[in-house]
């Protein structure tokens, strides 16, 4: 490595001893034991974060994937060397992977910080990883560079192609009505998940591979490839070589993720029908760089956005389908000059060279053109009103009630609403308005994603498949329905979604952008007087209580405010 350009190495944050000379000597004899020569640690080091674990299938590949970096970087002329990261899974989380995507993006940054790295490799897949490593990399400010695990293949069940898990919503929901056995639900778990890898539809995990990819922080073509396939350790190989490039190069973060290149992650998210996820999380990342995120903008940018990919849930294909049509170059290349193609990406080129330097289109039908989009606008709404004075959103793309005026039947709460959901009692008609408070960060804690509020048991048994649901919480991206979510500020901290009785009513109005409770003021102040915020069980030590402290509004992510950058203009 003689005629290479020297890099921190070993040196890079050293322990503090009082003798730095000391603290070398003392890292590299502890090191050696590992087996390392002095050749091998006086080339620049690549940490890579191992988020392997026995609770995430969506991680399964993630050895294979370490070792493909892990040769990247060899053939470079790096040293690798992996660490572990908390690693969050969403169905293995409790309360809820939200609550914890900000404690993987802390343990992301210092470990980072706290170790000796020239550059860092993020393995990242199932929802929250991949914005809570990012998360962790804009705030430590070292040459970062992302690969993700890649979605499943697709399953099957009596001839019909299955994913998860847009299709395990729908087929419950059916075993919920009646119309699917108990042993034909227990089958159709055994088919959904048939491989390693993130749900194979529009879900945040893909969504957020998309949207990184946009963002520049991926290497071009990487968002979409299958987990089983060897065409993702080959990216990932690509990847470790290329992140020696970044640590000699001295390219940080902050250079790839500029306010530009976060216009282009927001219209990738409209333009591919993506999770309404995918906003809260950009917009969390965006904060740890002193960038906020304008709603209003962003739901000006869907008015030019059509949804391009047809992909569930708001189309019929699937990632492995997406996969063969080019991935993130079609829709790049269908975007056009409505992105900032001048932005540099971490390949070390713009994204206009990437677009360009990509497989020419062969012909295919997944991703469709603006002059024949899947939908004619963005698959994102921004609603405002009187019930959502911050803002509140709706996946219009996968929502079948866009203008409604109903009654309102509350849920107080998660515990009340499971109580009384499925109740022959209930009192609920087809036309009312679903509402559920206290779900959002501070109020579930963590924002879960319980804004898909099944059909009350007695109307999905006489065949209703939609109604209007508004809460708080978030929702899957694989999930569909008129469902408006992220109603800012939450019921929690007295918003006016807290204030909804039964009986009053409300009026959604997508295409006005309006979301609007019909009682008068006299009436809400009235009811704000008796407000009371809601307890939390442990809520006076530990992480919820940092959590419930410092955790922000679904409007600048959801972060801790302590976490957030200060704005740079």
């Amino acid at each position: 490595m003689t005629d290479s350009p020297k890099t921190p190495g070993m040196k890079d944050g050293l322990a503090q001893y009082g003798d730095n000379e000391f603290s070398l000597f003392m890292r590299k004899a502890f090191i050696k034991a590992m087996g390392y020569t002095d050749d091998a640690l006086e080339r620049p080091i690549i940490g890579i974060t191992n988020t392997f674990s026995g609770y995430n299938a969506c991680h399964r590949n993630v050895p294979d994937i370490v070792e493909a970096i892990k040769r990247g970087v060899m053939l470079a002329g790096g040293l690798p060397v992996e660490f572990p990261i908390i690693s969050v899974h969403e169905s293995f989380s409790h309360p809820t992977s939200m609550f914890l995507r900000n404690l993987m993006s802390m343990d992301t940054e210092e470990m980072i910080r706290a170790q000796p790295m020239d550059a860092v490799v993020l393995i990242g897949g199932c929802d929250k990883t991949v914005p809570a490593l990012l998360m962790g990399a804009a705030s430590a400010g070292k040459p970062a560079i992302m690969e993700v695990t890649g979605p499943m293949m697709t399953g099957h069940f009596r001839g019909e192609r299955l994913g998860a898990c847009t299709d395990c919503r729908r087929l419950w929901g059916m075993h919920r009505a009646g119309e699917i056995s108990a042993e034909d639900i227990d089958a159709v778990g055994n088919r959904l998940m048939p491989t390693a890898g993130t749900c194979m539809v529009m879900g945040t995990a893909s969504t957020m591979a998309l949207m990184t990819e946009a963002l520049g922080m991926m290497l071009p073509g990487g968002a979409a490839i299958p987990a089983v396939m060897a065409d993702r350790l080959r990216h990932a190989e690509d990847t470790g070589a290329r992140a020696v490039g970044l640590a000699l190069e001295g390219v940080k973060p902050a250079q790839i993720m500029t306010r530009e290149a976060f216009e282009n992650a927001l219209r990738t998210l409209l333009a591919v029908g993506g999770s309404t996820n995918g906003l809260v999380h950009i917009a969390a990342v965006a904060g740890r760089l002193g960038i906020d995120i304008d709603l209003e903008a962003f739901d000006a940018m869907g008015a030019d956005t059509p949804v391009l990919v047809d992909l569930k849930p708001s189309g019929q294909h699937y990632m492995e389908d997406l996969y063969r049509a080019g991935g993130l170059a079609p829709i790049l290349r269908e975007l056009g000059d409505s992105l900032n193609l001048d932005c540099l990406t971490v390949s070390g080129r713009t994204l206009r060279e990437d677009i360009a330097s990509a497989e020419p289109d062969w012909g295919q039908q997944v991703v469709k053109t603006k002059a024949n989009p899947i939908y004619k606008e963005g698959g994102i709404a921004v609603l405002r009103g009187n019930l959502a004075p911050g803002g509140a959103i709706i996946k219009q793309s996968a929502a079948e009630i866009l203008q409604h005026e109903g009654r309102a039947v509350v849920f107080s709460s998660l515990e009340d609403m499971a109580e009384r959901l499925d109740s022959p009692d209930l009192d609920v008609k087809a036309d009312d308005v679903l509402v559920l408070q206290n779900a959002g960060p501070k109020g579930a804690p963590g924002m879960p994603e319980s804004g898909y509020i099944p059909i009350p048991k007695k109307l999905a048994q006489a065949g209703v498949k939609d109604m209007v649901r508004i809460s708080d919480a978030r929702m899957s991206g694989t999930a569909f329905g008129s469902i408006v979510l992220h109603c800012t500020p939450e019921a929690a901290v007295g918003g006016p979604l807290g204030l909804v009785r039964n009986g009053d009513r409300i009026r959604l109005d997508v295409a006005n952008r309006s979301l609007m409770l019909l009682v008068d003021e006299a009436e809400l102040e009235k009811r704000k007087a008796e407000f009371k915020a809601p307890y939390h069980e442990g809520q006076e030590r530990g992480y919820l209580k940092l959590y419930l402290d410092e955790v922000t509004q679904a409007d600048t992510g959801a972060d801790f405010e302590f976490l957030r950058a200060v704005r740079k203009d």
